[in-house]
């Protein structure tokens, strides 16, 4: 019997304008007295008009970070939080916040709440981190035992946020669908929670396919609409219920290991997660030998300015070694393109990096 754990969702969740207005009444229904607020300069800017400008029951300090969600990032945040006695600790901003304040949370054995900033991920629902060097290199995942605590979306604040950062997390919520299916569909039995990320995966490709593009116009017009609030929600809550109900059978796959062989090339840092996880799905579908969907998503991905081809990451096709560099960082070990169906080397990677830029040319 196959066995899976489920982290399906945080304890409360909402969205809605004005949701913070909630916080110290929800703070006080979970006995959150002394917190401590992580956040970025941009994240405090983008949620300050709609924070509440006081609070009754809760104390909070206030925390920018580092930068990087590092081991050194976490384990100082963790050490901040033992000393002060914080019993939770609040993040506000992107991914890499919220990556922060969970694994801290979890370092320190403390509730996390979530503001996110950004739709640019499901790193808000979902309970794990992505951990990198210092200097922006991934070097693994790290799950968590449990889910957080709370997760509050205000979405008047995507309104004012950078539009790439939203366009990205259609990228990575994109491979959602991709990742998990080629999957689960090897299983000869399929548990029912997997079932429930499967169907999850295939919501986010057909909510992001249907309605991605005209969310992308309304975020830029600064309207909050019902294509916009569908996609907002599918990047944070379809997209994490995929890992959430899934786990190993729902998280990443081929799309992420590119992913991951890119940040080792500094031309590409200047593209965000989501990007990089894009092109990863394209090189995932040449690996499985499916370029007729590289076809049915290119005018998507145009539409959207996701990166298609080595031009639009920074590098090209007169790079070997470079290219080299990224098919075997594709492929150690430890990487998660391991779980497609057939062996998947490096040289296969490196076909299908030529492959691709031969479909579309």
């Amino acid at each position: 019997m196959i066995q899976t754990e489920v982290r399906g969702a945080p304890v409360y969740y909402a969205c809605e304008p004005r949701v913070l207005d909630q916080l110290d009444q929800l703070l006080q229904r979970y006995d959150k007295k002394n917190c401590l607020v992580l956040h970025g300069e941009k994240s405090w800017n983008a949620i300050s008009p709609y924070f509440p400008k006081s609070l009754d029951y809760a104390s909070l300090t206030f925390l920018p970070y580092n930068g990087e969600c590092s081991l050194n990032e976490i384990s100082r945040i963790t050490e901040l939080v033992k000393e002060n006695k914080f019993d939770s600790i609040i993040g506000i901003g992107g991914g890499k916040v919220l990556d922060i304040a969970k694994a801290s949370a979890n370092d320190a054995q403390v509730d996390a709440i979530l503001i996110p900033t950004l739709a640019s991920t499901c790193a808000a629902w979902t309970p794990l981190s992505v951990i990198y060097t210092d200097d922006g290199v991934f070097t693994h995942y790290t799950i968590f035992p449990k889910s957080t605590l709370m997760v509050l979306f205000e979405p008047r604040v995507l309104l004012q946020s950078p539009t790439d950062y939203f366009i990205a997390g259609i990228g990575d919520t994109l491979a959602k669908w991709y990742e998990a299916d080629v999957i689960i569909r090897e299983l000869t039995e399929v548990p029912l929670v997997v079932k429930i990320a499967h169907q999850s995966a295939q919501l986010c490709r057909d909510v992001l396919l249907e309605h991605g593009e005209q969310a992308i116009k309304d975020q830029r017009e600064g309207i909050l609409t019902s294509a916009l609030q569908k996609v907002m929600e599918t990047n944070i809550v379809a997209g994490g219920m995929v890992g959430g109900f899934g786990d190993k059978f729902g998280r990443i796959s081929g799309a992420h290991s590119i992913h991951n062989a890119l940040t080792t090339q500094a031309e590409t840092h200047h593209l965000l997660h989501g990007a990089k996880v894009a092109y990863g799905i394209l090189i995932q579908l040449i690996l499985e030998g499916n370029a007729q969907e590289v076809l049915n998503l290119r005018n998507f991905y145009k539409n959207l300015a996701l990166p298609l081809t080595l031009k639009d990451l920074g590098l090209t096709i007169d790079q070997p070694q470079k290219l080299r560099q990224i098919a075997e960082a594709a492929t150690m070990e430890k990487e998660s393109i391991h779980l497609l169906k057939e062996e998947i080397t490096a040289e296969k990677v490196l076909q299908a990096i030529y492959d691709l830029e031969e479909l579309l040319q």
